[in-house]
């Protein structure tokens, strides 16, 4: 007996996304010639969005991340807002170019966290709780912060809260000339 492969299925089928799409797409044109409310997204588009965030934050490079249903939402939120830019005439893989914008979405949150983390981190080191820590009676030297420790041990501050330089525009006076 030979034995046949399965053929795997796809968490979202790209034929009836694109579709899907193209349907949408008509509908919102309608509705603008009409001057009408616009429609909502149809279901299964947003179900496809949920369906591609979900997958994608199962990759290695995001799965570790606590604030995974965040990135995810981000991702989804991404996708509504960038909902009219798809073109059907131009490509035909919805899939694709959902999921980019989706992986972008999760970069740029990685990026605010990590903004973040290293705010908490930095005052933590520059401010002094061991002089918070101390109760009446104790004596200073005894005592020390354990957890800010093992931040100047163990981590390395990125210049990432520096703001950015403002570019200063060199400003010319213009001479007219009189003929």
């Amino acid at each position: 007996m030979a034995q046949t492969k399965k053929k795997s299925e796809h968490y979202v089928n790209n034929k009836e996304f694109l579709a899907a799409m193209v349907e949408f797409r008509k509908a919102v044109n309608k509705a603008k010639r009409d001057k009408t409310e616009r429609p909502p997204v149809p279901n299964y588009i947003g179900e496809c969005f949920l369906k591609i965030a979900n997958h994608l934050s199962y990759r290695p490079n995001f799965i570790n991340y606590t604030y995974r249903d965040d990135m995810i939402s981000d991702g989804i939120e991404n996708c509504l807002q960038y909902l009219d830019n798809f073109n059907p005439e131009t490509s035909s893989n919805p899939f694709a170019y959902f999921t980019q914008i989706i992986y972008y979405a999760f970069v740029r949150r990685i990026q605010k966290e990590k903004k973040q983390t290293t705010i908490k981190q930095k005052l933590i080191l520059d401010n002094n709780y061991d002089d918070m820590a101390l109760q009446p009676g104790d004596e200073g030297g005894e005592f020390t912060n354990q957890f800010r420790e093992f931040l100047k041990k163990n981590t390395t501050l990125e210049e990432t809260v520096k703001k950015k330089p403002k570019k200063i525009k060199n400003k010319k006076k213009k001479t007219s000339s009189l003929f």
